[in-house]
């Protein structure tokens, strides 16, 4: 094989890493989160007949002010990443990617995406990416290493898509179902991160994050947070889609699936572990978007 080729290759495999770590920056699995909240909400809000086009153009937007979000939040937490082996090989904490790079990055991102979102969607729904960015990068990043109350921070960026959703395709904010997918969204995150917070409390403990698996040694405090979310959401999840005829068997899944939560958080809250706080971690998971894709059958069970 000739030195040619070699350095070919070699350049290839360079700009694979890069693009890779670009990707890794807008933290991928959140965005697509984010966006498929964004878009359940919209095609929930119109009941089953949203208009589509405006759908992608609000993904559009959602993935640029998301990925802008994310790559700030890693900017600003660069030294705590670079203490925790969970998070010390991301491209900013591994020196793959400097501070004048990021910045271009957020700044470009932001701006294109809520100026897109204007123009294609609607003003309301940049308003809405631009308040989830700043709850996100302003008041939730900086609170995790001040007080445990970031969760509930946190927790309001995480459920302000649902609002972008709704405001995309001009929902009727008299309907109540916006409030009650909200609350959903919002109450969910307690069972959610306070199990992740369990799993890797002495990495957090460690760089000085004031989580309640952190700052409470007896761990009542995030079970005890984890029972109220997954509690709350029942009678939040029913409302979502309580006044829909011939939906029960929406009602009865909608409803099985936040028991399986609820009893994995109770289990967590009484025997506080690492293999409880595991299974309701993957009960979350499974718990969300199933609930989210359910409430897509309702147009036709109505």
């Amino acid at each position: 094989m000739s030195v040619s080729v070699l350095r070919y290759d070699e350049q290839a495999e360079s700009q694979r890493t890069r693009i890779a770590d670009y990707v890794e920056l807008t933290k991928p699995r959140i965005s697509f989160m984010v966006m498929v909240t964004v878009a359940i909400t919209a095609y929930v809000a119109r009941w089953g007949q949203p208009d589509f086009v405006v759908i992608v153009h609000a993904l559009i937007g959602t993935l640029l002010t998301a990925g802008s979000a994310s790559a700030m939040n890693q900017w600003l937490e660069r030294d705590l990443d670079a203490r925790m082996p969970r998070t010390k090989n991301r491209p900013i904490p591994a020196g793959r990617i400097g501070g004048p790079q990021v910045k271009i990055i957020v700044a470009s991102t932001l701006i294109l995406g809520a100026l897109y979102l204007a123009v294609m969607v609607n003003p309301l729904t940049a308003v809405l990416s631009v308040a989830t960015w700043v709850i996100y990068v302003a008041a939730y990043t900086p609170m995790k290493t001040r007080t445990p109350l970031n969760t509930a921070v946190g927790a309001v960026s995480g459920a302000l898509p649902v609002l972008m959703g709704w405001a995309a395709v001009e929902g009727s904010w008299v309907d109540a179902r916006w409030m009650a997918l909200f609350l959903l969204v919002f109450f969910w995150q307690f069972p959610h991160f306070m199990a992740i917070a369990h799993i890797y409390r002495k990495q957090y403990g460690e760089v000085g994050m004031k989580m309640w698996t952190v700052v409470d040694p007896t761990q009542r405090r995030s079970g005890i947070e984890a029972v109220i979310g997954a509690l709350a959401v029942l009678p939040v999840s029913l409302a979502t889609i309580g006044g829909v005829p011939d939906s029960r068997i929406q009602l009865v899944l909608i409803f099985s699936l936040g028991v399986m939560q609820l009893i994995c958080a109770v289990r967590y809250c009484i025997n506080t572990n690492e293999t409880s706080a595991r299974m309701l971690l993957r009960a979350s998971l499974i718990y969300l978007p199933l609930v989210l894709f359910t409430m897509m059958s309702l147009p036709a069970a109505g």
